[in-house]
């Protein structure tokens, strides 16, 4: 059974060969400073960063709704110019397509958690304790699969995903558009029922993540919907970060 789903771990191989030099020079600099704690506060250091980041994503947010709610104010006051009019259409066409506005439709809801197999209890042979959480490359797996599958939009968590959206996960917490989510994580897709199950049936990250589902007790649920309800994405539009090939 380990080894149909060894592809899950695979970029892991050079875990331990890692630790073991970073143990090595973490007693190095512990000797050469006496006992001394070199790095007692980097855990610390990294929530504040994650709080901080937090607040600046939901303040970014609620100046982005006042922005919003002025131009929604200006369009419905009336503008004669028909080249406005028409342009104001396109942006509201535009905006449909690309998760700017909330949506409703039938789909599927795809809930994903970490094993809920008995902490205590021995692991089966060639399982780590890293097998028993949900990793970014599961999450990833189930939004293209949607996506391939004929999803028109795309709800991670309570956020819409766009084109721009990056869905990271350090350890078993995923961190979206700035802001920090525990599992269970769901994805909630509106579009074409039956071809998202056909996909999400077919990928291949899905199929190794089922099998783990079966061995350590991972959650893997697809529910269908009659009608799922997206909210329109909310956060900045700017590209910050690109590279040219």
């Amino acid at each position: 059974m380990i080894g149909p789903a060894s592809s899950r771990r695979a970029w892991r191989v050079g875990v331990p060969v890692t630790l073991a030099l970073a143990g090595l020079l973490m007693a190095t600099s512990a000797s050469t400073a006496r006992g001394t704690d070199l790095r007692s506060d980097r855990r610390a250091n990294l929530a504040d960063l994650v709080r901080e980041q937090a607040r600046r994503a939901a303040a970014a947010t609620e100046a982005i709704h006042g922005l919003r709610d002025q131009i929604d104010r200006l369009a419905g006051a009336g503008v004669a110019d028909a080249a406005v009019r028409a342009a104001l259409a396109q942006g509201a066409r535009l905006s449909a397509m690309v998760g700017l506005t909330p949506m409703l439709g039938p789909g599927l809801t795809v809930t994903l958690n970490d094993s809920t197999r008995d902490p205590t209890a021995p692991l089966p042979t060639g399982v780590s304790p890293d097998d028993l959480v949900v990793h970014q490359q599961d999450l990833q797996a189930v939004v293209n699969a949607l996506w391939a599958g004929g999803a028109q939009g795309v709800e991670v968590m309570d956020q819409r995903l766009v084109s721009t959206s990056a869905v990271r996960c350090v350890g078993n917490t995923l961190i979206l558009h700035g802001r920090v989510y525990s599992p269970p994580f769901t994805v909630s897709a509106v579009g074409d029922v039956g071809g998202m199950r056909q996909a999400l049936q077919a990928a291949p990250g899905l199929v190794v993540y089922r099998q783990w589902v079966d061995l350590v007790g991972l959650v893997y649920q697809v529910s269908r919907q009659a009608a799922v309800s997206l909210p329109a994405y909310q956060g900045e539009l700017d590209l910050q970060h690109a590279s040219v090939p």
